[in-house]
């Protein structure tokens, strides 16, 4: 069986050697390591064509994150060694890969399990917890060959927390009268697909949370809203675009029944459908955690005082985080910024009077970590810094004080010019230059 090849011994000429080392720095894993290297070439064969659970990292070589779990991964893949499978596919080489199966950034880890579906892995990124994840989908594949449930359908109501249930009753108030995007699922209790389909929308619902809701409605018994949308058959899924929505602007569902097919799906959506977020200007603490406290990560960026920009400079660079927001809408994260000095314990825990101004970090505020943009204050700058971000490239640092700055309310920018402070005329009219003062 094959396996990733990064270190090679023994005697070799010097040619040979120099690009045996240029080709072994774009893996990961040892020749001696339980990580089975997947390819095109035999990704079908080993995992899809095989009757074991795998476990399948998708990663880049380059990629900060995936150097940190490499030793937890080898550990997992030796734990795990005749119990579960454990892959690893190069999918910055491998890119056909890497896009057939959903891959966004680095590292993804999927479970192959029952039926060979990919089940996105989103717990710790340490040996235990991918242990944890095999063991379980392992233990589903003997309960359903013993005849019996598999253990994901035993604790469906804890599974599907997520998951709103829906009525004839309420369906109108919970979804045609919200704002939100919604994705409904019409099922039977009895239907064989709708049952493989649920722990992938509870699984959707959970990743979704906060961004698109997940519903689900039982169409045997409320039939009311299930003859007026036209359910013929099960599991049917509808989709109701964000904003005021009627009987008529309900789409059907077209995509894949992975959760990662799932959450894919309505993101693209959600980005079609929603505007591109405000860059609000950090005048209070309330300001900050509205538009950055439920984000992943919230972009601060501190601008020039007007005095040194005037309102066309600003301007300009409000524009360019403005464009960047609506190419990253799709991200979710939260724009700010703040004018020089005006929020001094902001540029403290950021680290940045050192590099002048204008400038940004990207924040994590759960986290308390930070990355600070080090190349230009411009719209190729910051979206090469956004885009490595994204990959997991670059370094972060823990927030100064561990905690959120202080934040000194300020007055909002009326969006006008500053005038120069005006210097005080002294009046000389009753001074006699003529006169010396005597000591």
């Amino acid at each position: 069986m094959p396996r990733v090849a990064c270190a090679i011994h023994g005697t070799m000429s010097r040619l040979l050697g120099v690009l045996l080392l240029v080709a072994g720095a774009s893996c990961l894993y040892s020749s001696n390591s339980a990580v089975v290297d997947l390819r095109p070439n035999n990704f079908d064969n080993l995992v899809l064509n095989s009757d074991h659970i795998w476990i399948v990292e998708f990663y880049a070589p380059w990629c900060g994150h995936c150097q940190q779990l490499t030793p937890e991964y080898d550990k997992a893949a030796t734990a795990l060694k005749g119990v579960v499978k454990v892959g690893a596919v190069n999918a910055d080489e491998h890119k056909s890969l890497g896009s057939k199966y959903g891959v966004r950034g680095f590292p993804t880890i999927k479970i192959f399990g029952l039926d060979k579906k990919p089940e996105d892995y989103n717990g710790p990124r340490s040996a235990a917890g991918i242990v944890d994840a095999a063991l379980n989908a392992a233990s589903q594949k003997v309960r359903k060959a013993l005849g019996g449930k598999a253990s994901g359908g035993e604790s469906k109501s804890k599974d599907s927390k997520d998951v709103i249930e829906l009525t004839d009753e309420n369906f109108d108030k919970s979804v045609l009268n919200s704002e939100d995007m919604w994705l409904v699922e019409f099922y039977a209790p009895w239907c064989g697909h709708c049952k493989n389909l649920a722990p992938e929308w509870a699984a959707a619902a959970s990743e979704l949370k906060g961004k698109v809701k997940l519903g689900a409605l039982d169409a045997t018994v409320n039939t009311l809203k299930a003859s007026k949308y036209e359910i013929k058959g099960y599991p049917t899924i509808k989709f109701f675009a964000p904003g005021k929505k009627d009987v008529d602007s309900v789409q059907d569902y077209d995509g894949g029944r992975t959760s990662g097919d799932i959450v894919n799906w309505a993101l693209e959506k959600l980005a079609e459908n929603i505007p591109a977020p405000e860059v609000v200007q950090i005048t209070s603490e309330k300001k900050l955690r509205a538009a950055c406290e439920d984000k992943p990560i919230c972009v601060v960026s501190v601008l020039p005082h007007i005095l040194d920009c005037q309102s066309d400079c600003r301007n300009g660079y409000l524009k360019t985080l403005s464009n960047l927001g609506e190419k990253y809408k799709k991200k979710m994260w939260g724009w700010v910024w703040a004018e020089a000095g005006a929020q001094p314990h902001i540029e403290d825990a950021l680290e940045i009077g050192g590099f002048g101004y204008p400038a940004l970090a990207a924040v994590n505020i759960k986290k308390m970590k930070y990355s600070l943009l080090k190349g230009s204050f411009s719209y190729d700058g910051i979206n090469e810094f956004l885009r490595d971000l994204s990959y997991g490239r670059g370094g972060t640092a823990p927030l100064k004080g561990a905690q959120l700055p202080v934040i000194i309310e300020t007055t909002p920018w009326d969006g006008k010019d500053a005038e120069p402070p005006q210097e005080e005329e002294i009046d000389l009219s009753d001074v006699n230059l003529d006169e010396k003062d005597e000591l």
